[in-house]
């Protein structure tokens, strides 16, 4: 596993799934909050005439290379997956459902906190 600090330093650089096609930029990276290891990466989708959203993508098992972000979910499983706007913030309630859609069990932290953080 890489650590959060350095997977920073790829904001805006592509992510390409399984086989190598672009999903989008990554934007940021969403930690674990009991233990701040990497989760999730929100990706920039859509620009010129498509609307630009962001999408999530967990980051387990994901490789970075010269100018990319590959990770282990295919193009049609991160397509399906919760969206927000650019402006939007991901909301604790929408955390089960994230996690559900990639089939990862979901735990909420102590006392009902939210498990994800922006970085």
């Amino acid at each position: 596993m890489f650590e959060a600090e350095n997977i920073r330093d790829w904001r805006l650089q592509d992510v390409v799934d399984e086989d190598g096609k672009k999903l989008g930029k990554l934007e940021a990276v969403y930690v674990d909050t009991s233990t701040d290891d990497p989760v999730f990466a929100s990706v920039v989708e859509g620009g010129g005439l498509r609307r630009r959203r962001l999408t999530f993508v967990p980051l387990r098992d994901a490789v970075v290379g010269p100018r990319w972000l590959k990770v282990r979910y295919p193009k049609r499983a991160v397509r399906g997956a919760l969206e927000i706007g650019t402006d939007d913030e991901l909301l604790a309630e929408q955390e089960p459902e994230l996690f559900r859609h990639y089939g990862l069990d979901y735990d909420s932290g102590p006392d009902g906190v939210r498990r994800l953080a922006r970085r």
